[in-house]
């Protein structure tokens, strides 16, 4: 099945890669290091503390409310010249949203301040969500180098409204949930603060154009987290200004780092990433 391409805005061609480049050595073991006090203000580091290396700090995903690993591919990406900051946050059974995105952003603070050159970020399901959120919020550019997410949650409202309908399938349904969890509250009360961190949640409200980071963004055909969630990012974002953000689709139902599991989505990914960082 051909891949659909739906490209808002391409600076400049991938880098080629060759089978040598990724003849990758025995992949490096991680070293924890916290970057605030709760318990899952931690970062994961793979890789040398070297300011030659380009950096890569990971989101990983779990509807906000779980942990998942990523310590595999932080391994292949750092086995493949990146450092990388496989990073923790405050899931929504510990606090309500903004404490996710506060998190995110002390977390890349932390990174700054080890000396190495500004990052690019990678985001899966709602770590996604959180790396456009960090690429977005205020001048996302000054702290993030360009944002590739995979299958993003951009916008919690929408997923709260997709899981409500009667076509919903249960994963949309507990998505619903758990969004309302991130909220701390149900956008159908009609209470003013509410719809106010509801609104913050949502990426495109933050998307200011030239100030942000380039963004890849990508979600299967048949993925539970629909294309709508990137389209209407970037279409936001293009409106501001950026000229460098692009939605892929790839064929199939793959969700998340599932997409990483073809070769050539890996491989494009690392590509983006390399040109970017």
């Amino acid at each position: 099945m051909r891949r659909t391409l739906l490209t808002l805005a391409v600076c400049g061609a991938l880098l080629s890669s060759s089978t040598a480049a990724d003849a990758a050595p025995e992949p490096p073991s991680g070293q924890r290091f916290s970057y605030g006090g709760h318990a899952r203000q931690k970062i994961t580091v793979y890789g040398p503390r070297s300011g030659q290396r380009p950096s890569l700090v990971i989101l990983h995903g779990g509807s906000w409310v779980r942990d998942t690993d990523w310590s595999g591919w932080a391994r292949w990406f750092a086995a493949r010249g990146f450092t990388v900051y496989d990073t923790d946050y405050r899931l929504a059974s510990d606090a309500a949203w903004p404490a996710q995105r506060d998190d995110v952003l002390a977390a890349l603070r932390w990174v700054k301040r080890r000396g190495g050159p500004t990052p690019v970020v990678l985001g899966s399901s709602a770590g996604g969500h959180l790396a456009v959120s960090a690429g977005a919020y205020g001048a996302g550019r000054k702290r993030v180098r360009g944002v590739v997410a995979l299958s993003p949650v951009a916008s919690p409202y929408r997923a709260w409204q997709d899981g409500g309908t009667r076509a919903a399938s249960p994963a949309q349904r507990k998505l619903r949930g758990t969004a309302r969890l991130l909220a701390g509250c149900a956008p159908d009360r009609g209470e003013r603060k509410c719809w106010r961190r509801w609104e913050d949640l949502t990426a495109t409200s933050h998307a200011s154009g030239a100030d942000d980071p380039p963004m890849y963004l990508t979600h299967s055909a048949a993925d539970f987290v629909p294309v709508a969630h990137s389209t209407d990012l970037a279409h936001a974002q293009t409106v501001a200004g950026l000229k460098d953000v692009t939605v892929r689709i790839e064929p199939g139902r793959a969700h998340g780092g599932e997409l990483m599991r073809d070769p050539a989505v890996a491989q494009t990914v690392l590509r983006w990433l390399r040109q970017h960082a």
